[in-house]
């Protein structure tokens, strides 16, 4: 995992599945219009079957991001999530999951961009880094169609957002399939 001293904290813990909700940067606490995320999180992991388990999700800025981008990834720029797993290769079944980092400021840009609300992009966020902590990828067709349809099946199973449900993840909204 990352070294993160998080500025402000919220530990969600609810049916042995623990959320750590941090944020980083810029962001000294997060946005109540960028929703629920500690507990789409929970309900994201429990949607999954994953018992037992610990993940670490941090809001942050475009330079945190950008910086953590480009030493971990060797890419000079924002992006707008990304996924640390605690183990490398197969998805832990319980444990430490690992950290999902994303940028508030990407997320607010690609709402606008796309019509709907920053929580309904927080939460395609969060969905998108979670499989990839749970060893998914999109680097070919085939892993392109099957992360699609695991964003959308783990979206519809999380709770009804504020502005309805979160129907498309952000492999489709990239058109990738």
């Amino acid at each position: 995992m990352l070294p993160i001293r998080p500025l402000g904290s919220l530990l969600l813990r609810l049916d042995s599945v623990a959320v750590d909700l941090c944020c980083l940067g810029g962001v000294s606490s997060p946005p109540p219009e960028a929703g629920a995320v500690a507990a789409d999180a929970q309900a994201a992991l429990q949607a999954r079957g994953i018992p037992h388990t610990e993940l670490s999700v941090v809001l942050t800025d475009d330079a945190t991001i950008q910086s953590l981008n480009r030493e971990y990834r060797g890419i000079d720029r924002p992006t707008d999530v990304l996924s640390f797993a605690q183990q490398e290769g197969a998805a832990p079944d319980e444990g430490v999951l690992g950290d999902l980092i994303i940028s508030l400021e990407t997320a607010r840009r690609q709402a606008e961009e796309r019509g709907h609300s920053l929580a309904s992009e927080v939460r395609i966020l969060l969905v998108h880094g979670l499989l990839h902590l749970l060893g998914m990828d999109h680097k070919t067709d085939k892993e392109r169609i099957e992360m699609a349809r695991a964003e959308q099946s783990l979206l519809a199973a999380l709770p009804e957002g504020p502005e309805g449900p979160t129907n498309t993840g952000l492999v489709s909204l990239q058109g990738e399939p």
